[in-house]
């Protein structure tokens, strides 16, 4: 229900990553291993970074507990040795990995990894490692334990399929009948079967499709946005708001984008 609140248009993966966390709290999988793993799958501005947001404030009480990193920023082979640390005698030693540090200092945690097909192939070993063992060692030889993370992996893989089936831009009342999530998320796991290595794949909890956002739903987000976040801060200011259907409208058409979704509503 609190997941619902906050975000709009995705019942079918707001439940599948409630099932999953239960699963884990309920003492269904091994204690060593992170809380959960998932891949979040959909088109850019559809909700996937604001569902761990609010995931992470949902079980940690603290949208702080969101730690983001960047997998472009990992694509080369030099680069992977970053997430646990510079080896000893190289500049950034003492700094500790950007990803065991992060972890380390906060160890209750969702851990965003964004836009994880663009990682190196290295990358991947060392999150098998995570799933498998739930713990990392850094290069100054910590452990570095997992067993309380989530860890939500975004891409962008099947995208233009998952606009497809919602049919491109808004799913109108005189369009035809989209496809089901099912269907969706049968045809995407084709292609993220080409993408990702299989032993990665059956390691992950689930993979979870987001859908393009209909009119509605943008409205509906208008909505949330303008109560939740612009009133407050002009509250702060001593300023009333008062909205009409009229602006939610425009804003609803200004701030869509086929390519971004409702990212550029703020």
């Amino acid at each position: 229900e609190e997941l619902h609140k906050r975000i709009i248009g995705q019942d079918e993966a707001i439940i599948s990553i409630s099932k999953a966390i239960r699963r884990a709290r309920a003492g269904m999988k091994s204690p060593k291993r992170p809380i959960g793993s998932f891949i979040f799958l959909g088109p850019t501005g559809v909700g996937k970074t604001e569902l761990a947001r609010t995931l992470a404030e949902f079980l940690f009480g603290d949208e702080n507990a969101l730690l983001s990193l960047d997998m472009s920023e990992y694509m080369e082979k030099f680069a992977v040795s970053r997430l646990v640390g510079a080896p000893p005698g190289y500049v950034g030693y003492e700094e500790g990995g950007q990803l065991t540090e992060k972890v380390r200092r906060k160890p209750y945690s969702v851990i965003l990894l964004d836009e994880i097909e663009k990682a190196h192939p290295d990358v991947f070993n060392i999150l098998l490692q995570i799933f498998e063992d739930g713990r990392l060692t850094d290069s100054q030889g910590r452990v570095v334990d997992f067993k309380n993370t989530v860890i939500i992996m975004t891409s962008n893989v099947g995208a233009t399929l998952i606009k497809k089936g919602a049919t491109l831009g808004f799913r109108g009342t005189n369009e035809p009948e989209e496809l089901s999530y099912k269907d969706i998320k049968n045809r995407v796991m084709g292609e993220l079967n080409k993408t990702f290595r299989p032993e990665f794949l059956n390691r992950v909890d689930e993979v979870i499709v987001f859908k393009s956002l209909t009119k509605e739903e943008i409205n509906k987000i208008a909505s949330l946005i303008i109560n939740n976040e612009v009133k407050k801060l002009l509250e702060e200011q001593k300023i009333d708001l008062e909205t009409t259907e009229e602006v939610k409208e425009l804003l609803t058409k200004e701030g869509y984008d086929s390519n971004f979704g409702a990212r550029p509503l703020r």
